[in-house]
C-alpha cells in the first residue's frame, strides 16, 4: 500500500514525476486537424486535494450533492486514523477529529478542514474511505474559493488520461487506464476490480488517498492505494493480480486504484452514507 514508509521521501527524489511522453503529430496538417476535433481538456491541478497526517485525499462531492450538505473527503480505507480495518470490517458513522490540510490550485495550503466523524471506511472488496466534515461545501467555497471534485458515477474505461493528485507530497502523476483486475490480493485483503496504471504512474508512499481524475472531465474516477514495489507475490505492499480463473500475475512497479463510481448511489439525502440505497456496491458492516 502506497502509505509514507521509511525512506519515503528518499524514493520520492530518486523516482521520476512519472508524466507520460508527449505524441508529436506527424505533420502540420494533423496537428491542425487534431486541434480542431479534440475536446477541450481542463488541466489537472491540486485545488481540492487535500493532504492527511499520512496520506492524501480529496474534497468530494455527488452529482447530487447539495452546496448546505457536509463536505465529504475521500481517501483509503488504510490510511484511517483507526489503523488498517481487517478482512471484513466496515466501519460506518465513527466519531472523528481528524484535520486536513486544503491545498489550492498550486498545491499551497490554504486552511485546516476537520471531520466530524468516519462516515464510511473499508479494505474489504475495495481501500476507501470517507469523512464527513464540519464545513459545508458552500462554507468550503466562500471561505477558500476552492469547488469540491465531483465523483464519476460511470465505470471507467480502459485508455483513459488520467492523473493521480498527491496532497501529501503534492505532485501529479499522469498516465492511461492500462485495464482493470478480478481480484488485487495484498497480504490478508482482497479488492475487486481494481484499476491497473500504466507504467508512468510511479506512486510512491504518501500517495495513499489521491483522487484518479480523469483528464477530460476533471471527474474522481477512482482512489489511488498500492502497487507491487518488488516483485513478490500477493505480500504487504506486493500486490498480485487474481483472473476469473485463478490465475496469478505479478507486475513489479505496477501501481493499482479502487474504482469509485459504486460507492455514488450510497451517497443519499445530505450527504448520508445509505448502504441500502439502490444501486450501492460498498461492502455492508
Amino acid at each position: 500500500m502506497n502509505k509514507p514508509l521509511i525512506g519515503a521521501f528518499l524514493a520520492a527524489l530518486l523516482l521520476g514525476a512519472g508524466v507520460a511522453p508527449a505524441v508529436a503529430a506527424d505533420s502540420a496538417q494533423a496537428r491542425e486537424s487534431a486541434t480542431e476535433t479534440a475536446p477541450a481538456v481542463k488541466a489537472v491541478t491540486f485545488a481540492g486535494t487535500v493532504a492527511l497526517s499520512n496520506c492524501s485525499g480529496s474534497v468530494v462531492r455527488s452529482p447530487d450533492s447539495a452546496p448546505t450538505d457536509p463536505a465529504l473527503v475521500l481517501s483509503n480505507g488504510h490510511c484511517l486514523e483507526t489503523g488498517f480495518p481487517g478482512p471484513g470490517e466496515v466501519l460506518v458513522d465513527r466519531p472523528s477529529t481528524r484535520t486536513f490540510t486544503l491545498l489550492d490550485a498550486s498545491g499551497n495550503g490554504l486552511g485546516t478542514l476537520k471531520a466530524s466523524k468516519i462516515a464510511y471506511g473499508t479494505m474489504t472488496d475495495t481501500d476507501l474511505s470517507l469523512y464527513e466534515l464540519t464545513s459545508t461545501y458552500e462554507q468550503i467555497e466562500s471561505s477558500y474559493g476552492i469547488e469540491a471534485l465531483e465523483l464519476e458515477t460511470a465505470h471507467p474505461v480502459a485508455g483513459t488520461a488520467i492523473t493521480v493528485a498527491s496532497g501529501y507530497w503534492k505532485r501529479t502523476y499522469s498516465c492511461d487506464i492500462d485495464g482493470f483486475v478480478h481480484q488485487l490480493k495484498e497480504g490478508r485483503w482482497t479488492w475487486k476490480d481494481s484499476v491497473r496504471y500504466t507504467p508512468e504512474c510511479r506512486t510512491i508512499g504518501g500517495t495513499s488517498g489521491s483522487p484518479v481524475i480523469d483528464d477530460a472531465t476533471g471527474k474522481v474516477v477512482a482512489v489511488n492505494n498500492t502497487g507491487n514495489e518488488s516483485g513478490q507475490e500477493c505480500t504487504d505492499n506486493n500486490p498480485c493480480e487474481v483472473d476469473e480463473n485463478g490465475k496469478v500475475t505479478v507486475r513489479e512497479g505496477i501501481n493499482y486504484a479502487q474504482q469509485t463510481y459504486n460507492m455514488v448511489p450510497c451517497i443519499g439525502t445530505g450527504n448520508k452514507i445509505d448502504l441500502d440505497r439502490e444501486g450501492c456496491g460498498l461492502p455492508k458492516p
